[in-house]
């Protein structure tokens, strides 16, 4: 289905949005990456929605994507006696393996792991970093902590330790069993939560073997500082900037973000960014203008998707969040300085034929005014290439493969349609030509390029 903006939304399916009839007009409305989030839900809800998915795209001859997100590692320390505590900045405090429950003096952290990794000067931040300690002494058994930063703690609240990296592993037992199901089902992106290290992602990958594409989320800071080895072996990358922000000083997530978004540049691979987008719509018809802005952003910036949390699974107004999105994205596109920053943004190609080609394309649509980019190939990481470079127009892929489908739902600009693969250039030329017209991407008297990789020997670009 065509959208008039290049930028893709990805949007949560959760209890506001899970019926048949709101996730079409969710699909209708722009969403072009529908979120599984396996912290919530069960499996046979997430089947339902995935069933629903799948029947719309069917209906409207189009290949909408699936992304489930796995949990991962979720720390959290135990229970008080009578259910919270106050602390107060100075006070003394002690973490410890002791399942009794907690008070004013100390509470169970049942993750050894993490007793195993502290230091002394080790920061350790609560409740979404509402809460600051400071490790005083350790073992393996304990950390006496200094309170930096005071306030109420209640039953299991969230741990995170910045700037250490953990001994855990990023798939928990909860997630292997989510993630096989996920795979039955057949869903296109799998996201691994918390990845520290390029470990994580290949553990994850020899799994998954292939049967969906991989999406690392940078949460840690430790995963900001290997970033470049980290995309290199996934397929894409989500600024997950929730928690991304609690271990990160504030002022400093939009360079991460930044940062981020130009290494997948460089190296072909899609980038979400996500978190509190238009957080305020959970509760309000309208964002707040710094919220506008935050979109607007991320598009002038050259992320491929942005993406709605809450905002679209519990929310009041998640048909409204997402006709949002869609404008600001649309709005944004058409201001002559996004194009100019993400051409000044873009990296030079690799010395590739692949490469240059593609970048060929993109001249040559430039340059004769075209409409569309018909690019047909079965390769996700050729598409992926293509849409690297920003082309002003949109690429309309033909694939023989309906996986590749709706596995390039997430790349900037990419929008597909599923044929028997043909070698014949004068017959692409005519199927270009057709389907480009049939979906509305051009008109009759319009230039359109096109690129073949149906042949693996050679990538042939023609102007009609």
């Amino acid at each position: 289905m065509k959208r008039y903006r290049n930028g893709k939304i990805v949007a949560t399916i959760g209890p506001s949005s899970n019926s048949p009839e709101i996730i079409e007009k969710l699909y209708l409305g722009g969403v072009d990456v529908f979120r599984l989030n396996f912290s919530h839900g069960d499996h046979a809800g997430h089947e339902k929605v995935y069933d629903i998915i799948r029947s719309i795209g069917h209906k409207y001859h189009s290949f909408p994507t699936i992304l489930a997100d796995l949990q991962g590692p979720k720390l959290r320390v135990g229970t008080f006696e009578n259910n919270k505590i106050f602390l107060e900045e100075g006070d003394i405090f002690r973490f410890d393996l002791d399942k009794t429950p907690g008070d004013t003096k100390r509470v169970n952290l049942p993750h050894p792991e993490i007793l195993e990794a502290l230091k002394v000067g080790t920061v350790l931040l609560l409740d979404d970093g509402k809460l600051r300690f400071e490790v005083l002494s350790c073992s393996p058994e304990y950390a006496e902590v200094k309170v930096i930063i005071g306030g109420q703690l209640s039953n299991r609240k969230g741990v995170n330790v910045p700037h250490v990296m953990l001994p855990i592993p990023a798939l928990t037992e909860k997630d292997r069993k989510d993630l096989d199901f996920a795979l039955k089902i057949g869903v296109d992106w799998v996201a691994l939560s918390f990845v520290q290290s390029v470990e994580d992602v290949e553990e994850a990958r020899s799994i998954i073997k292939g049967r969906a594409k991989v999406l690392s989320k940078i949460e840690k800071p430790l995963a900001v500082q290997s970033i470049e080895p980290i995309t290199k072996v996934s397929d894409g990358i989500m600024v997950a900037r929730g928690d991304l922000g609690v271990e990160m000083n504030p002022e400093e997530v939009p360079m991460a973000q930044r940062l981020i978004i130009n290494t997948c540049h460089r190296m072909g691979k899609p980038v979400i960014v996500a978190t509190q987008m238009l957080e305020s719509m959970i509760t309000s018809p309208s964002p707040t203008r710094a919220e506008v802005s935050d979109v607007a952003n991320a598009v002038y910036c050259g992320a491929d998707a942005t993406m709605l949390s809450a905002e679209s699974a519990s929310g009041q107004y998640p048909l409204e969040a997402v006709s949002m999105m869609d404008k600001i994205i649309e709005i944004t596109e058409k201001d002559p300085s996004c194009v100019r920053r993400i051409e000044d943004d873009a990296q030079c190609p690799h010395q590739t034929s692949l490469d240059a080609k593609c970048k060929a394309a993109k001249s040559a649509a430039m340059y004769s005014n075209a409409s569309c980019i018909v690019m047909f190939s079965d390769s996700f990481e050729h598409v992926a290439c293509c849409a690297r470079f920003r082309p002003t127009c949109p690429i309309l892929l033909g694939t023989s493969s309906e996986e590749v489908a709706r596995q390039s739902g997430l790349l900037c600009g990419v929008y597909s349609f599923v044929m028997k693969k043909e070698f014949n250039q004068d017959k692409l030329g005519k199927i270009a030509t057709n389907i480009s017209v049939d979906k509305k991407f051009a008109k009759i008297g319009d230039s359109i390029v096109v690129l073949n990789d149906f042949d693996n020997d050679s990538l042939n670009i023609l102007k009609i």
